[in-house]
């Protein structure tokens, strides 16, 4: 069976809009806030598209994109900042992924 990525939140440099699924809007106010400092500061830093998504076994993604004529994206440097966030991040995003799976996909937690 073929599903979409769910987006959990997201990002754009060119816009400067910040996204956030109202489907998860019952996360705790503190974690809609750190996601969202996350996402911009992240398209700030580096340029593009950032989108936070669910794949269909509940692990968070980090997708990027950017328009082929933006000369400020930095693919090199979007990817270490991924890696940076996912080590700084980790219990966040861990937590997120724990919540996606109980309360979306309901798997049962022991």
């Amino acid at each position: 069976m073929y599903q979409e990525n769910i987006v959990l939140c997201g990002a754009s440099a060119y816009e400067q809009k910040y996204y956030f699924n109202p489907d998860f809007s019952s996360l705790p106010e503190h974690v809609k806030k750190e996601l969202q400092i996350l996402c911009v500061l992240f398209t700030e830093d580096v340029g593009g598209i950032l989108t936070l998504e669910f794949d269909e076994e509940g692990n968070l993604q980090f997708k990027t994109e950017a328009l082929e004529a933006d000369a400020r994206f930095d693919e090199i440097g979007s990817a270490l900042k991924i890696k940076q966030l996912q080590q700084e991040k980790r219990e966040l995003l861990e937590s997120l992924e724990l919540y996606y799976r109980v309360f979306f996909l309901g798997e049962i937690v022991e």
